[in-house]
């Protein structure tokens, strides 16, 4: 029977799952902190489950030549080599929703320990103080809760404070109207809510998108007082601009459960007088515990079992049969839908996947998949191939296959058709030598090969604008590797999409969007 490694302090009741299930398990709960004793331990595993004590790097998964799956009990899979994981064919798995109460708990918890200060008073108390008059508090009744992020923590989030008669005001390019309405929130755009919200609480992955989404210039369009709240993930604050603005009053207090360098040893905001901070504690309940671990024991011994893939993060549902004939597809459908996925600025309402040609009579289901996860994943966290289609369903996006026999110019296309709230975009792509290509934006046809570093640029078609652009690029040491061309009618509107050899900086965005003629303009990566 397959082998199954635990190398972090699991619940003795998902241990006894794996037992019951037939597995053979290795119980060392203290293996995680001892790299040397890991990497003999995990020699003749098929499984490895995990909490985050475990670092699972690229050497640990080559010493086990018989892995295969990897299952973190929890969301965060920081410590585990996703890249090395893949390459030597290991599912990797989390249970992205097993904590999603207790999460939401805690701030809701920090929101009102900074309402009323109730750990400064506190240990003004222990230290046989009576500081009544030093702890003025305000109420959360009748306040607006602003949520910058909706999805499934911080709608329970949402649901907890509108019990509370706050009223809430979320801020999520996801959220549809239909769902805001189901919520019993308030949509609005980021600087709305800024200006409004009494309290700010986050709930949104860390990506490029939301780096610093309370920055210097974002924290200063908040209302005077506002209290902060951030139990998601460090980064989401940029923390040198909150110190500012808690010195200067502006900011009245915060509560930070996640720092951008964890541990947090040393911290500017340590010891402020109006900040709270708990040391990751957002998932740490017994109950939530016990959850992750459960969950993660019946996943794993499924996979190694029946096959069965739930929440995996690098491995989409396709037979050994089917692998072949899918791989180049499946890779068009994520180089498809992350070009429009980070196009995408607006909350998605549905996406329309039209399959034409010999794609139409493959298994479209892994395709569909890849292809939602690929166009949801610039915003969201946890997206995958397997849980995509329940979290556009949960944000009320609908999903449409459409199927013909032939393809117009090519052997075989998959076309996305993505409906926003204020636009709806399409981009089709084919196969060609077994590489994936782009040949239609917006019913422009182009033909464009996806690039690790890309510049999309749409712009009116007049005389001297690719010189322009081609010189302001070359102003600013970005080398184009290639640069191809579109336009619907002479005169109209264009569009540029350059393949680059280095990263274009928000510097050379803005020198791009200066240039004559330019719409926008927009860097993307692949």
């Amino acid at each position: 029977m397959p082998k199954i490694l635990i190398s972090d302090k699991l619940s003795p009741t998902a241990v006894q799952i794996f037992k019951d299930r037939g597995l053979d398990v290795v119980y060392e709960p203290d293996l995680g902190k001892d790299k040397a004793a890991l990497l003999e331990a995990i020699a003749d595993a098929d499984g490895l489950a995990v909490r985050s004590a475990t670092k699972a790097t690229a050497d640990v998964i080559a010493a086990a030549p018989n892995l295969k799956v990897i299952g973190r009990a929890g969301i965060g899979v920081d410590n585990i080599d996703l890249e090395a994981a893949t390459n030597a064919g290991v599912v990797v798995m989390n249970t992205p929703f097993g904590n999603a109460i207790t999460t939401a708990e805690h701030a809701i918890a920090m929101m009102f320990a900074i309402a009323r200060q109730i750990p400064q008073a506190n240990a003004s108390t222990h230290q046989g103080k009576w500081e009544k008059s030093a702890f003025m508090g305000t109420e959360v009744y009748g306040k607006t809760l602003g949520l910058i992020g909706c999805g499934n923590i911080g709608s329970i989030v949402a649901s907890r404070a509108l019990g509370l008669k706050m009223k809430v005001a979320a801020f999520d390019p996801y959220l549809t109207p239909d769902r805001a309405v189901e919520l019993g929130v308030e949509k609005v755009e980021l600087d709305e809510l800024l200006a409004r919200a009494d309290f700010i609480t986050i709930h949104t992955p860390l990506t490029e998108q939301t780096k610093n989404i309370l920055s210097k210039e974002s924290l200063a369009k908040t209302k005077k007082g506002v209290r902060i709240v951030n139990c998601a993930r460090g980064g989401l604050v940029d923390e040198e601009a909150l110190k500012e603005a808690l010195d200067s009053g502006h900011v009245a207090a915060a509560a930070l459960d996640v720092f951008a360098t964890e541990p947090a040893t040393e911290h500017p905001l340590f010891g402020h007088k109006s900040v709270v901070c708990t040391p990751h504690l957002g998932a740490a309940t017994t109950e939530a515990q016990e959850n992750v671990a459960l969950q993660v024991a019946e996943q794993m011994a499924d996979y190694l079992l029946t096959g069965a893939i739930t929440n995996a993060l690098n491995m989409p549902s396709v037979t050994a049969e089917e692998a072949p004939k899918l791989r180049p597809y499946l890779a068009l459908a994520e180089d498809l839908g992350s070009f429009a996925g980070q196009l995408t600025e607006t909350g998605v309402k549905a996406i329309e996947i039209t399959y034409a040609g010999s794609v139409s009579k493959l298994n479209r289901k892994p395709l569909t998949q890849a292809a939602i996860a690929a166009i949801l994943k610039p915003m969201l966290q946890g997206v995958n191939i397997v849980n995509a289609p329940s979290i556009a369903s949960d944000r009320g996006i609908e999903i449409t296959e459409t199927v013909t026999e032939k393809a117009r110019n090519f052997n075989s296309t998959m076309q996305l058709k993505v409906t926003t709230e204020r636009f709806t975009r399409t981009v089709t792509g084919t196969i060609f030598g077994g590489i994936p290509r782009l040949v239609e934006i917006k019913g422009v046809e182009m033909e464009a090969t996806f690039s690790e570093h890309m510049l999309y640029v749409t712009n009116e078609d007049k005389p001297g604008f690719i010189g322009a652009l081609g010189s302001t690029l070359g102003e600013h040491g970005i080398n184009i590797a290639t640069f191809n061309l579109g336009r619907g009618t002479a005169g109209g509107d264009a569009i540029a999409l350059l393949a680059v050899d280095s990263e274009v900086t928000p510097e050379v965005l803005e020198a791009v969007r200066a240039i004559k003629h330019v719409k926008k303009a927009k860097a993307l990566s692949f």
